[in-house]
């Protein structure tokens, strides 16, 4: 990738981060840490790599993206206000008792959602089913699922794990946002899902592991699914819980909590300076 499209790319992805903080500071709730770590992922995704049309959202043969780590979704909805899906003021309404963009994804109220999420397993299970359907219909479609690390405590992912090998998903990419961090404090004290690459290449998936902030780190991986044939991919995304805000960067407590106002102005400080610093070396 050239330098200058990365550069673009981590401009978008300080963009989304300041959307995230924005939505959880205004709910005066929400989930930043986790947020602010798929970032970049989720530029690259809905900039470089999927076929979408914000003016289409339910276009039949759009590629499908599904937030199965959906308590992140002040990320995903900062992205899809920036693509153009819906207007990017609405983020300030998030979790407000009238709004329709509440503190998990809603594919029946929120333009660009695919599948609803929230309860941990579930979305890559959906994911898989609609990769499936892909392969059934003849389709050209790729599907995307983000998941947590410490969603891989649950049960089901492993089932769902079994589903896609079986059924050679290779329309089918899982990334894995591990930034080792969960609500309860490190997922290897809580309860250790390492090592992760070597449990999906046991279920029988194809794996690469990836710098979740590096852009040509996440391009080189995307491309590797995309030739892997027989198979779905698990790239495993070594990330940064509260990546560009400094009181949040690798700090569990961050996991689901607000910023008050003094945070909150520190972070959109510190974000637009990254901004600053990006755009001046363009």
């Amino acid at each position: 990738m050239e330098q200058k499209r990365a550069t673009e790319l981590a401009i978008l992805a300080n963009k989304v981060r300041k959307g995230a903080v924005t939505a959880v500071y205004s709910a005066a709730s929400g989930h930043p840490g986790g947020s602010l770590s798929i970032a970049d992922i989720l530029v690259y995704l809905y900039y470089e790599v999927m076929n979408i049309d914000p003016k289409n959202p339910k276009m039949e043969n759009r590629d499908r993206f599904v937030l199965s780590k959906g308590h992140t979704c002040p990320a995903l909805y900062s992205v899809l206000a920036l693509k153009g899906f819906f207007p990017k003021e609405d983020i300030k309404t998030f979790r407000k008792i009238d709004s329709y963009l509440q503190g998990h994804p809603d594919m029946n109220k929120v333009p660009g959602v695919d599948m609803s999420t929230g309860s941990l397993g579930q979305g890559v299970s959906a994911a898989g089913g609609m990769a499936l359907a892909g392969k059934i219909d003849d389709k050209d479609y790729r599907v995307y699922t983000i998941l947590g690390d410490g969603e891989l405590e649950e049960g089901q992912v492993w089932e769902q794990a079994m589903f896609a090998a079986h059924y050679k998903l290779d329309n089918l990419t899982a990334f894995i946002d591990n930034n080792g961090l969960q609500i309860d404090g490190n997922i290897s004290d809580v309860m250790n899902p390492n090592p992760i690459d070597k449990k999906f290449e046991a279920f029988g998936w194809h794996v690469v592991n990836a710098d979740a902030h590096d852009f040509n780190s996440l391009e080189k991986a995307v491309n590797e699914a995309k030739a892997t044939k027989g198979k779905p991919t698990a790239v495993i995304l070594k990330s940064l819980k509260g990546k560009n805000v400094s009181f949040m960067e690798n700090v569990a407590a961050w996991h689901g909590s607000a910023p008050n106002e003094e945070q909150y102005n520190q972070a959109m400080k510190e974000l637009d300076e990254k901004i600053a610093e990006l755009e001046a070396s363009l």
